[in-house]
């Protein structure tokens, strides 16, 4: 396993990259295929370390799956119904936050014996909003050592009713609640507190939703109604879009260091709000061709923004990035959900941007980014992060090489980064 990865200065990136399916449709169609009536196939399935922890999670519910294709493809028989464990069962989740969040909730349907743990970043970020809006529902959930984080005691008992969210924390709390509601006895009707973050994730949820069979009804995202009673109906196929968020480092590189990249899997049809990246980076000045299932980037002037990127926030960490290659200084705001991610990604970007010579100012929701005068060769700390780890390795288009340590992280979502990174690499 290595400990550190050092990219050398890159000439050229071109070609063209066919993106993993993405983490987030992959986990939330593993789960609704488990509930579903009968056998779904699912294909360009990701294979990465969040994806294990669903499917360990499915094995040890009983669910029944074939995996094949190498691993890209999948089977999945069924049940039916909400999961119920009757004998005292742990489940650890690691820093996966797109199987913790759903499966407080589906847990919290039938009577149940369950514990949820996770790794010690798991253990730091927030869970008592979705708890007390489960609460609120009658769900009997215990915090077994630090009130509002994990590891919790999940009893079950939630038929629904009447949920007040908090919307500003995470849209993985209210996805949990949407897709386990028409499973309780009750129809669901879910206020949303304040500002709902992340929007583009609670469309991409209502949306697959839709595809097995049930429909949510929404007010301006300001409230949701979910009739009780339903059960999830097999679409018998369903295919992964690429993941978007990957193809943002790739995208951007182009746009840095073109070349012309071409990345197959997404397009102006996709599901993901992270597509909106693309919008940015033609905002900055790159060109930027849509197609129906691919993105196509090429270099031009790259000019500082000024930007709103709440609904957008693992590409806004990309957009930080691609700051550095642009003329004048580029403000990100409206990101504090950063700080509540695998790492707390504002005060880590801002750490390791300074490092490579960036003047960084660093706000409770915002980071402004003027590019360096001179890059500097650093050895970037990733915080075990994926997201950090993509994002520093475009600092090989600038003038120095950048050593990446713990690159083994990027296995959260996309093992084969480096590997398709150099791929599109010309070195001096």
């Amino acid at each position: 396993m290595n400990k550190k990865i050092k990219l050398e200065t890159i000439k050229k990136i071109n070609g063209d990259i066919y993106l993993p399916g993405s983490k987030s449709i992959s986990n939330r169609i593993l789960l609704l295929s488990a509930m579903s009536n009968g056998k779904t196939e699912i294909n360009n399935l990701l294979d990465s370390d969040d994806t294990k922890y669903m499917l360990e999670a499915l094995k040890t519910l009983g669910i029944k799956y074939k995996l094949f294709n190498k691993k890209k493809s999948c089977i999945i028989y069924g049940n039916i119904k909400a999961f119920q464990v009757i004998k005292k069962t742990t489940f650890f989740l690691g820093n996966a936050g797109t199987v913790v969040r759903p499966l407080t909730a589906l847990f919290s349907l039938e009577k149940n014996n369950v514990e949820l743990t996770g790794d010690p970043r798991m253990l730091e970020r927030p869970i008592k909003h979705l708890v007390n809006a489960l609460q609120q529902g009658g769900a009997k959930i215990n915090y077994l050592e630090k009130k509002g984080f994990l590891p919790i005691f999940i009893k079950g008992g939630y038929i629904g009713g009447e949920i007040y969210l908090k919307g500003n924390i995470s849209s993985q709390f209210l996805t949990a609640l949407l897709i386990a509601s028409p499973l309780s006895r009750n129809n669901t009707k879910i206020f949303i507190l304040g500002k709902l973050v992340s929007k583009p994730y609670i469309e991409l949820t209502i949306q697959l939703m839709k595809k097995f069979g049930v429909l949510v009804k929404k007010n301006k995202y300001s409230s949701f109604f979910i009739q009780g009673n339903q059960s999830y109906k097999t679409p018998e196929k369903i295919n992964i879009e690429g993941d978007a968020s990957s193809a943002s480092y790739f995208l951007a590189a182009a746009a840095i260091k073109g070349g012309m990249v071409k990345v197959h899997g997404v397009g102006k049809n996709s599901l993901q709000g992270d597509i909106k990246f693309a919008e940015v980076l033609e905002k900055m000045g790159a060109n930027i061709v849509w197609g129906s299932n691919s993105i196509t980037c090429s270099k031009n002037q790259l000019n500082s923004v000024q930007l709103d990127m709440n609904h957008i926030p693992d590409a806004a960490m990309t957009a930080a990035i691609v700051a550095l290659f642009s003329k004048g200084t580029t403000k990100i705001k409206n990101i504090y959900n950063w700080r509540l991610k695998e790492s707390d990604r504002l005060l880590a970007m801002a750490t390791e941007l300074r490092k490579i010579g960036a003047f960084i100012k660093e706000g409770k929701d915002y980071i402004l980014i003027k590019p360096p005068e001179k890059f500097l060769h650093a050895e970037i700390n990733t915080y075990n992060d994926h997201r950090i780890a993509m994002c520093f390795s475009l600092i090989a288009l600038s003038t120095v090489p950048v050593t990446i340590l713990n690159p083994q992280c990027v296995n959260k979502t996309f093992p084969t980064y480096f590997d398709e990174f150099q791929k599109i690499s010309t070195f001096n």
